[in-house]
């Protein structure tokens, strides 16, 4: 049971990383992963709450100019 508690927080955090995508003016993961030098696949894992480095998810908050604590809020 907790692998599957595990697995709904990546998701949610997955969701969470492709909201803070579409508000930032991108339809397609693609195209920003491109613009902000991260490799396709690498984000498209991250938005589908597939398991990540924390390196990754540190740099998408930096990307976003916000802090691990507003990027968790709510979660």
């Amino acid at each position: 049971m907790q692998e599957e508690g595990a697995n709904n927080g990546l998701i949610e955090i997955g969701k969470r990383i492709k909201d803070l995508r579409v508000k930032a003016g991108y339809s397609s993961y693609e195209k920003f992963a491109l613009d902000h030098g991260i490799e396709g696949k690498q984000y498209w894992r991250l938005e589908s709450g597939k398991d990540f480095k924390m390196t990754t998810l540190l740099r998408i908050a930096e990307i976003h100019q916000i802090s691990l604590e507003e990027f968790f809020r709510g979660l």
